[in-house]
Formats: structure tokens, sequence, C-alpha cells
């Protein structure tokens, strides 16, 4: 488990990842999550008795930890006292839905943003999450998966090192491939997104590579006010996303 913890190699090679906290683990169970195997600390089989009993019915082995074996696996200063291991989630971008909007994120590197974005995706309704470029944090690092509060399983994601090749298998499934721009772009409230599109989202520090431009189809962005130069990836994917929703009610009252 401090392996799966602390290097992605050791979870690809096992297949597997690490849920960290009840909070996450009750989102997995609530969606439907198949766990291995439940680790908890001291106490927690008393404190949080119910929650394990939901992960035994869902088929879980529950081991109990000694005192001070959180201290040496777990990877925050104060570790919870609640670990779980479950499958590595993913899917290939021609298994995910074409009906509506997907986010594609090219090297984004911080494990709160994309965490963030995936849960936003899930809120917003979106077709799923395409992780690419080899920069990008791991879909399943242990702060990924605790900033999605369990969206990790309530949505379709998959991961592709190589950027081009990615955003050219999305457009396969027909959908438009829009960049998000802070500036010298449509505004979102003149850009269709009610119809099958594909919103790409690049680094924090240096936005989407100039050598993706022959694989994108258009571009969008936030009208903003002030002296603000570009929102954090993350907001940017929740107004574009909820957008993305609100012209598909819309469109369908339409109908």
């Amino acid at each position: 488990m401090r392996a799966l913890l602390r290097e992605r190699g050791a979870r690809v090679d096992e297949d597997a990842f690490v849920l960290e906290g009840p909070r996450v683990l009750a989102g997995a169970l609530d969606r439907g999550a198949r766990i291995d195997e439940l680790y908890l600390g001291p106490g927690a089989d008393r404190a949080f008795a119910a929650l394990a009993a939901r992960a035994r019915a869902a088929g879980a082995s529950v081991r109990e930890l000694r005192e001070g074996v959180l201290e040496k696996v777990g990877t925050t200063r104060t570790p919870q006292p609640v670990f779980a291991v479950a499958r590595r989630r993913g899917v290939s971008i021609d298994r995910l839905p074409t009906s509506g909007h997907l986010i594609v994120t090219v090297d984004v590197a911080d494990p709160g943003n994309l965490g963030t974005i995936i849960r936003t995706a899930e809120a917003s309704g979106a077709d799923g999450v395409v992780a690419t470029g080899p920069n990008s944090v791991d879909l399943h690092h242990p702060k990924v998966v605790r900033s999605t509060a369990g969206a990790i399983f309530g949505i379709q994601v998959a991961e592709h090192e190589d950027a081009p090749a990615a955003l050219d298998d999305v457009a396969g499934g027909g959908r438009r491939r829009l960049a998000t721009r802070a500036l010298d772009a449509p505004p979102y409230d003149e850009t269709d997104l009610a119809h099958s599109c594909a919103l790409v989202l690049g680094n924090e520090a240096h936005g989407i590579p100039p050598e993706l431009a022959g694989h994108l189809d258009g571009a969008v962005s936030v009208p903003m006010t002030g002296a603000a130069e570009s929102l954090n990836v993350a907001m940017a994917a929740t107004v574009l996303c909820f957008e993305a929703a609100r012209q598909r009610r819309a469109a369908a009252v339409a109908r």
C-alpha cells in the first residue's frame, strides 16, 4: 500500500490504487465501486463501523492496522484512519460516449486541479475525462483521488500520453475539439456547446501547446472583466462544463 500511494509504476504494475479517508471511500461506495481491501487504523473499526460494513458488503476484506503503521504508510501529515484499495479506473477513448461534452486535459500537472476537473465533469453530466500529455499527473495519484471525492468512480476516465493521438481519437467520435483560451476566442455564450464537443484545457502555466493547433477545430473563452488575465484551469473547466449542461437543457426544452 505504501508503494501504491507513492509510485505511479506500482499502481500500473498492480493495476490498483488507494483511496484515503472515509469521505472518499463513502463516495466510492455510493457509486457502486468494487473495493478489494479496507485497512483501518486503531479505533477506526468502531468510529466507522457502518462504513466498514458497507465495504464488506461490497466484497472488501477488512484488516486492522497496528499502532504506528498509519504514520509509516500515509502520505499526509495527519494520516487518515481509513485506507482502501481498488482496481484502477480507465477505458479507451473509443469507448467513451459521444452524446455530450468531454473534457480533455493536456499536461495538467497539479493533482488538485485534475481531481476537481473530474469531480466537475461528473457533476455536469460530461461524457468523461481524458488526461493526456507526457507531463500530466497520474489519474490515480492519491491527491487526485482525494480531490475527486469519489467522482473518479462515477464518470468514465481515460489516459493517453500522446496528446495529438488522443485528440485525433476524440475527433473519431465526431466531436468538435475546442481549445479553451483566455483571450482571442469566441465567448462560451456565442459557442455551441449543446452538441458533441471536447473542451481542451492546457497546462496551468503554459496552456495548450502551439503544436496541437492542427488537432483542434476551434476555441472558446470565458469572458472576464477587470484586470484578471485568466482563470485557474479547474475553475475554467467548471464554468464551461456547466455552460455546456445549460445549453443542452435549453436545447432539449426547445425541441
